[in-house]
């Protein structure tokens, strides 16, 4: 009696032994999926860079508010031209991001008047240094190609990398409609698109970039395209131009 009592002990031991391993193992398991899964790289979503209703997240190059002559209507900035005497008068300038980005992919919307020029410029070193924006940052060009003279430039034209890459193949909308673009940077690799069509390709700070800048306007400028971090700026060159839905996404 006492051995049969024995083996029935031993038999229900050597069950739950079995079955807490079995536990143990698939709680292991488990652990190591979230394990793995947390240390995924997520990928960034995409950031609003303009509320609609105000200029937060943004100033004026160089620091202070954003000039007057910048206005929020229907969920657009624009530069009101009708108040200024010109290109950087008045109670305008450039305005930039708070934030610098380095690895990104930017969207944003916008339309041009009638002979009217602006721009977007990247990757802008912001320090009393430079007394403006585009004296560190490449631009994309904003035009209106059938009426502004700068399009007579051949690397001057809406879409194109200023002053350093033309367009591929033009998909600008006429002065007064919405275009989309894009501008994505990615390990040195720089992309712009406009319309949904790849427009400039290129890879910045190798030589071949340090030779586009010494056969550019920015020949002279130490501090052009030297940067690989930077703040994003809308262009006020005394035209009426508007921005919408600008978006951001870190790569």
């Amino acid at each position: 009696m006492q051995k049969n009592y024995w083996i029935v002990s031993s038999l229900a031991a050597s069950l739950l032994i079995s079955c807490s391993g079995e536990k143990t193992v698939e709680n292991t398991a488990e652990t190591t999926e979230t394990n793995t899964e947390a240390s995924m790289p997520q990928e960034s979503e995409w950031i609003s860079l303009f509320d609609g209703q105000s200029f937060d997240g943004w100033h004026k190059y160089g620091g202070g508010e954003v000039g007057k002559a910048w206005k929020i209507e229907n969920g657009e900035i624009y530069l009101d031209a009708a108040n200024k005497d010109g290109w950087q008068t008045g109670d305008g300038g450039d305005i930039i991001t708070d934030e610098e980005y380095e690895n990104f992919h930017l969207k944003y919307e916008w339309k041009i008047a009638p002979n009217g020029n602006s721009g977007v410029i990247f990757l802008v070193h912001e320090s009393d240094e430079y007394d403006y924006p585009w004296l560190t940052g490449p631009e994309m060009q904003v035009l209106d190609n059938e009426g502004h003279p700068d399009a007579e430039i051949i690397s001057h034209r809406a879409g194109d990398l200023y002053d350093l890459i033309v367009s591929s193949e033009e998909t600008v909308k006429p002065a007064g409609e919405w275009n989309m673009a894009e501008i994505i940077v990615d390990d040195a690799q720089l992309t712009l698109r406009l319309n949904d069509v790849t427009t400039v390709e290129t890879t910045l700070w190798t030589p071949e970039w340090e030779a586009l800048i010494a056969d550019s306007k920015f020949k002279d400028m130490p501090g052009f395209g030297k940067y690989k971090k930077g703040k994003i700026a809308l262009q006020d060159h005394g035209d009426l131009v508007h921005f919408r839905n600008i978006e951001l996404k870190k790569l």
